[in-house]
């Protein structure tokens, strides 16, 4: 309870502090204490693996394609993907639910399977509840592990940097559903 009063209290002197900042063109920025956000505590370094579900096929799809690839592409290169896809704790689909994985993938390579990555892990359970990391970067599929950077994050995760490994552990061919991996590594506050 004191940690929410704090908290609380700290968000009150910072919304005091910007709006008394006035609209002075000369002076729309300004350096503030670190406290005032939390960043004078130590850094955290989080790892958790959670598994991320594409499902392309059946009734439900959490996976839309929205742009299609160019014409005889092999690699999907101008092919756009938008996606809510479950992230679980076990590859199970059925497993329990841990959050969402809420963005897109576009095939941006054009020789090989590789797509930009740009998605929010929107966590819906436990501690992390209500927190996301945001992770941005480049997935060659066909890989065994991929590496991508976490650019940022909310709640928990705010002012979060680190980087995910994803590996895939299943792959339809027939209709593209995937189960993969994320074993993800964040620096926080």
């Amino acid at each position: 309870m004191a940690k929410i009063i704090f908290f609380l209290a700290v968000q009150i002197l910072l919304v005091a502090a910007v709006s008394s900042t006035g609209d002075d063109e000369e002076h729309f920025a300004r350096t503030i204490d670190r406290k005032l956000l939390g960043l004078h505590k130590k850094e955290k370094l989080t790892h958790f693996k959670v598994y991320w579900h594409d499902i392309l096929s059946g009734p439900s799809p959490s996976s839309i394609r929205i742009q299609p690839p160019v014409v005889n592409s092999t690699t999907y290169f101008g092919g756009i993907t938008m996606i809510d896809n479950a992230l679980t704790a076990k590859v199970e689909m059925n497993s329990t639910l841990i959050g969402q994985a809420q963005g897109f993938y576009a095939g941006a390579a054009q020789k090989e399977l590789g797509f930009l990555m740009a998605m929010n892990f929107a966590f819906k359970t436990g501690k992390y509840n209500g927190s996301t990391i945001t992770i941005l970067g480049r997935n060659t599929a066909m890989s065994e592990v991929r590496e991508m950077p976490i650019i940022g994050g909310s709640g928990l995760f705010r002012f979060a940097r680190g980087y995910v490994e994803a590996r895939t552990k299943w792959l339809n061919f027939k209709n593209g559903d995937a189960t993969v991996e994320y074993s993800c590594y964040v620096l926080h506050y």
